[in-house]
């Protein structure tokens, strides 16, 4: 080869790499990825619905009243309280199923024969959530999908023997919502998920089963989990977020969580995570948080069905509201969690709670929607009264109703006022900066809804 086509094929090599670094945006690293917008849905959406559903749900054990940490309650976590030797599991497991009964065995009536995709997601989609977010593979390694790097222990092979991700993701996508899947970075018993081995562990399973999610479902939720073990520089978190970002198929709308590694919770990723107002930053979430964040917990003790809850251990519609509101006003995102039993039924208080919320939501929904956090200085302190603002509108959300007027005080000016699915009128009034709304008096009838009341202010100036 000629001097001058030694030079030529140089120049070439050189402008293909310039502009496939181009194309690559995002660099492994998490200088770069944390510069990534997360995407404008997400943030809009404000409220989702989280499913734990697995062969836990068979069991569907926890205790409820005999511990007080709220980790032990988790009725998925059954497996590895067996492993680890956990008195009221293993007497639990042992007077129900006998000594040799070992954990697998539970596949066989994991059957889910009563499991409709299409009613789960209409329930979700009269609920008001805006997207749904599936367990496909818990920490007992269980695949909800036919895994090529779990052949045997999937629900295909095992249980339903059906696809349940693709099922539902379809429903759900049918009913205008979004869908995501939450995934275990860790399985408790594989032979690779051990220091000698984990990184074959992670590129010859984890990496490679990610990626087989993402490009066979394609959901616009990734919710990582099980991260606490290893760092993200072990787990190769920055290599696939790098590949989600640059390259997959929902590289532009997908969301993803901040577990990716011990070091990375309310540091690292998409957005930040609560759980049960447990794990999170407290510098990194709250009233003057910056970052996207979302607080997921189930009705109940547990995430995945206990069959040994009670109404005391449920959340009433009215407190469920109320979260809801703390955490939108507050800048946040609410992921509320069912756990189907193994038949495929969403237990009746479970759809009671949402269906509750969905109705809240038909008359208030656009002070939650695609609203921001209202962090004045002005802000009058009261327990009763919660802010947003949107399109020139700030939402003054009570919880509870009352008698004497909402004033606000410092306002450069404010239009109309409304209560909002109520057809009177709102007789309020401004002057020299002092907002005054009257409260009306209404009966029980009148009120638009049952648990929680929004005035809109229009043409609101600060």
């Amino acid at each position: 080869m000629s001097e001058k086509l030694k030079k030529k094929g140089i120049s070439l090599l050189f402008a293909l790499l310039f502009f496939a670094s181009l194309s690559a945006q995002f660099q492994p690293n998490w200088e770069s990825l944390d510069k990534r917008e997360t995407p404008q849905w997400w943030k809009d959406a404000k409220f989702g619905i989280f499913i734990h559903w697995g062969l836990y749900s068979v069991p569907a054990y926890a205790p409820v009243n005999e511990v007080d940490g709220i980790y032990e309650k988790y009725a998925e976590h059954y497996y590895n309280r067996l492993l680890t030797g956990n008195k009221f599991f293993q007497d639990f497991h042992t007077k129900q199923y006998g000594e040799d009964f070992k954990y697998g065995d539970f596949a066989a009536a994991f059957k889910a024969e009563y499991f409709n995709p299409d009613y789960w997601a209409e329930l979700f989609k009269e609920a008001g959530a805006k997207y749904v977010v599936l367990t496909s593979k818990h920490h007992d390694g269980f695949c909800l999908w036919p895994s090529t790097q779990s052949p045997h222990w999937n629900s295909v092979v095992m249980g339903p023997h059906a696809d349940l991700i693709g099922k539902l993701s379809t429903s759900v996508r049918n009913a205008d919502l979004r869908f995501g899947l939450y995934y275990s970075l860790l399985e408790w018993a594989h032979p690779l998920y051990s220091q000698p081995t984990i990184e074959k562990w992670v590129d010859t399973h984890m990496i490679p089963q990610m990626k087989e999610l993402v490009n066979n479902y394609k959901p616009e939720v990734i919710f990582s989990d099980g991260e606490w073990d290893y760092d993200s520089k072990a787990l190769k978190s920055e290599e696939f977020l790098a590949w989600l970002y640059n390259d997959s198929p929902v590289k532009n709308t997908v969301v993803v969580n901040d577990r990716w590694g011990k070091e990375t919770r309310s540091k690292h990723g998409g957005y930040y995570t609560t759980e049960y107002d447990l794990v999170h930053n407290q510098e990194g979430i709250g009233d003057k948080a910056d970052h996207p964040w979302e607080e997921s917990r189930g009705i109940g003790t547990s995430y995945g069905y206990n069959r040994f809850e009670t109404t005391a251990h449920y959340l009433s519609s009215k407190q469920l509201i109320d979260i809801l509101i703390d955490k939108v006003t507050n800048g946040g995102n609410f992921l509320l969690n069912i756990g189907p039993d193994a038949t495929g039924m969403i237990p009746v208080i479970m759809q009671e709670r949402l269906l509750d919320i969905g109705k809240w939501l038909k008359v208030n929904g656009e002070s939650i929607y695609s609203s921001q956090p209202w962090r004045s200085q002005h802000k009058p302190k009261s327990n009763n009264l919660f802010f947003t603002q949107k399109d020139g509108s700030l939402y003054i959300i009570l919880k509870k109703w009352q008698r004497t007027p909402i004033v606000l005080t410092n306002l450069k000016g404010a239009g109309k006022v409304e209560l909002l699915g109520y057809k009177g009128t709102i007789n309020s009034t401004l002057l020299n900066g002092r907002l005054t709304i009257p409260t009306p008096i209404l009966t029980v009838d009148e009120l638009p809804c049952e648990h929680a009341w929004v005035f809109k202010v229009s043409n609101f100036k600060e």
